[in-house]
């Protein structure tokens, strides 16, 4: 058996013991705090990630201005249309007009292209052979419609005449038109004839 003496070497001196016991109570009072921050943060994090989401899928799925109702197939389709007229359309008497008419419904690569051509093919040749070209569109629907883009199927009944021939020409052709939304208005990016 041990001595007294031993067992109270062995045991630690009072305030040791109490040393510890205010340790583990501070460890303790520390959990539970940060343990309720952690809570707070993560219960945050859940909610703004809820808000993400659900903003997210109205700005994806949602968006007014990324819908498109028939009111916009019909605002495409009138564009195709009155473009289509504008650039198959001119009289030798008055060129400049008409190719200034045609450029205001088209936009790109395609305004660029119709510049030149209007300037070093069709001018000249209207004007040397007293051409006059008249486009009525027919019919017309929409292939495609994107709300800042769509591609339209236009039917148009075009008549020209010229000084060499008198009786007037009249052809029928289908164009594909594509429009691109430029500030709010439907503008002529390509201009496709089709067979």
């Amino acid at each position: 058996m041990a001595s007294p003496r031993a067992e109270e070497d062995e045991r630690p001196p009072a305030d040791e013991g109490s040393a510890r016991l205010r340790r583990l109570t501070a460890v303790r009072c520390w959990a539970r705090r940060y343990s309720a921050e952690w809570r707070s943060i993560v219960a945050r994090t859940l909610v703004v990630a809820a808000v993400g989401a659900a903003a997210g899928i109205y700005f994806i799925v949602y968006r007014p201005d990324q819908r498109v109702d028939d009111a916009t197939a019909r605002r495409a389709i009138q564009a195709a249309s009155d473009g289509a007229v504008a650039v198959l359309s001119y009289s030798y008497d008055h060129l400049n007009r008409d190719f200034d008419n045609a450029k205001s419904h088209l936009s790109g690569d395609f305004l660029a292209y119709y510049k030149k051509f209007s300037d070093d093919v069709v001018g000249p040749t209207a004007q040397q052979g007293q051409l006059t070209a008249t486009a009525k569109v027919i019919r017309a629907a929409v292939s495609e419609l994107h709300p800042d883009s769509a591609v339209v199927l236009v039917f148009v009944d075009q008549t020209t005449s010229s000084l060499q021939k008198k009786d007037p020409e009249k052809t029928q052709s289908a164009v594909l038109v594509t429009l691109k939304k430029v500030d709010d208005s439907w503008l002529i990016a390509k201009f496709d004839p089709t067979t």
